[in-house]
């Protein structure tokens, strides 16, 4: 026992601060939202009894107007054309300087500037470049197309019922498609050569290099990009109020919650918060465990 003191007590004094602050501002209030989220509070005052489930269900059942299946949708849609976008993007960019180019290094900077800006500041410029307005009322990219003679490019955006989340993931396809780039770079670069070597003694073509070596090589990467985006996209909320502020059109569960703490309904808005929780928890959960498991094998 006394060694085990000796061996692990200095690490874990060290370290027991960080502990502290992790177990009360982070678990501590994890915990108190799901409290929360049981009970009557729906009001300034204080809670007058645990009612259980019953806030998570009518989110479900008796949200006004399906308001709360409305933003899932929203943030599903929302999601699958972030990660599609960037995915696609920043492998196509990487796979374009691996190949070799010349200037790589602009073309790295290029790429990761938009990384380097808030949410909020490139939302404000897409407000801009986004405007619905079309025809002689045209601004943003509908004026660029209507100067080119390609007003059939025309559209409204953020604005259409259909397809305007779609056109809300495009500013944030542009903002983070460079760190997927240099995610998928960094695991071309780490690739052996012998492997390469090996490839081209086979017979190997460029095609088949990459087909059948490389990108193998690179779904540990493309594992990592889609947690992280994926978990990104899921807690999107400055973005959106940045480009289109708080509409029905485009309304995710993170602007959900903000304008039910408006009214001051906090167990509305803990239960809220705590499925999306789970929801980010269902992407990032079974990776971690993965990886543990990859190392303890390792």
């Amino acid at each position: 026992m006394l060694t085990r003191v000796r061996r692990w007590g200095p690490g874990l004094l060290l370290i027991s601060p960080s502990l502290l602050l992790l177990g009360v501002f982070v678990y501590g209030l994890i915990g108190w939202t799901i409290k929360v989220s049981m009970s009557d509070r729906h009001t300034a005052a204080e809670s007058d009894g645990f009612v259980g489930l019953s806030n998570y269900v009518d989110l479900f059942t008796n949200d006004i107007n399906g308001r709360f299946l409305h933003s899932l949708r929203n943030l599903l849609i929302f999601t699958v054309v972030f990660l599609l976008g960037t995915m696609l993007l920043g492998l196509l960019w990487a796979f374009l300087l691996e190949r070799g180019v010349r200037a790589e290094g602009l073309f790295r900077t290029v790429y990761l500037f938009p990384m380097a800006l808030s949410f909020v500041a490139s939302g404000v410029v897409w407000r801009w470049l986004m405007n619905s307005g079309q025809g002689d009322d045209a601004g943003g990219l509908n004026e660029i197309f209507g100067q080119l003679n390609l007003t059939f490019l025309q559209n409204p955006w953020w604005t259409d019922p259909e397809w305007g989340m779609v056109a809300m993931a495009v500013p944030a396809i542009w903002q983070l498609s460079g760190y997927v780039m240099a995610l998928f770079l960094a695991g071309f670069r780490g690739i052996p050569a012998e492997l390469r070597e090996a490839a081209a003694v086979d017979g190997a073509s460029t095609f088949q290099l990459y087909r059948r070596v490389l990108f193998p090589q690179l779904t540990p990467v493309a594992l990592s990009a889609l947690i992280i985006v994926g978990h990104m996209s899921m807690k999107m909320f400055d973005l959106i109020m940045s480009v289109s502020g708080a509409q029905w059109l485009t309304e995710v569960p993170a602007v959900y919650v903000w304008q039910t703490l408006l009214t001051s309904d906090y167990a509305k808005a803990s239960a809220i918060s705590v499925i999306l929780l789970l929801l980010v928890a269902m992407v990032i959960v079974p990776y971690l465990v993965q990886t543990m498991r990859t190392e303890r094998r390792s």
